[in-house]
């Protein structure tokens, strides 16, 4: 309800119980699958390959062959390595890459983690679409239990940059996928998802203007 704007990515991760899964498929929600189990668990469960995304940045060759092969077509990379397996067993496949973020002020700040720098990032992009890929999107983390709202505003900025490199060399890019990250009510209070939601459309205005791209939320 906060973020109406958004596609909503489950992170199967989280708890891939079939009862689960299947409620969150009739509500409409999409899939962010970590490891080929946890997409095939969503396909057991009925969830369409259109609906789904293989999140995680480092994977088998033969995992990313075998989610192409169920229909699998949006996966997310962050090196040359990533690219070059990606390039092979997924040919045609929208991909996005994950930018670093240091994840100051989160609980596990995940920096050390996944994520490359934004120039390394649009110039993967740009390799991206010379070999046969679709550089669809940006994605980042700005880290577990993250309360501090600006955060998001500094990760859609360093997105910002990547895009319009993107656009100077002629490929457009469609898609922001911002994550998770979204604190929840421990030992400390936190902010409603409203506050978050709403922080997160301010800075989405600020760094895009009326050009906004489609969004993701893990």
């Amino acid at each position: 309800r906060a973020a109406p704007w958004a596609k909503i990515f489950y992170a199967v991760k989280a708890n891939p119980a079939p009862e689960i899964l299947s409620v969150l498929r009739d509500l409409g929600s999409s899939f962010e699958g970590a490891s080929i189990y946890e997409i095939e668990r969503c396909l057991g469960a009925g969830v369409a390959p259109e609906r789904l995304s293989f999140g995680s940045t480092i994977k088998k060759a033969r995992d990313i062959a075998a989610a192409y092969a169920h229909g699998v077509r949006l996966f997310a990379f962050d090196s040359a390595g990533e690219l070059d397996k990606l390039a092979i067993e997924a040919p045609g496949a929208r991909v996005y890459c994950r930018i670093l973020m240091e994840g100051h002020g989160a609980d596990w700040p995940l920096s050390d983690k996944f994520g490359c720098h934004v120039e390394m990032a649009a110039d993967l992009m740009i390799e991206a679409s010379r070999r046969g890929l679709d550089p669809y999107g940006v994605s980042f983390h700005v880290g577990s239990q993250q309360r501090d709202i600006d955060q998001w505003d500094i990760a859609l900025g360093r997105t910002a940059i990547v895009f319009s490199a993107l656009n100077a060399a002629g490929i457009e890019l469609k898609m922001v996928n911002i994550g998770g990250g979204f604190p929840a009510c421990y030992r400390h209070d936190v902010e409603l998802p409203e506050a978050y939601a709403t922080g997160i459309m301010t800075a989405m205005t600020r760094h895009f203007g009326n050009r906004l791209p489609e969004m993701i939320v893990e």
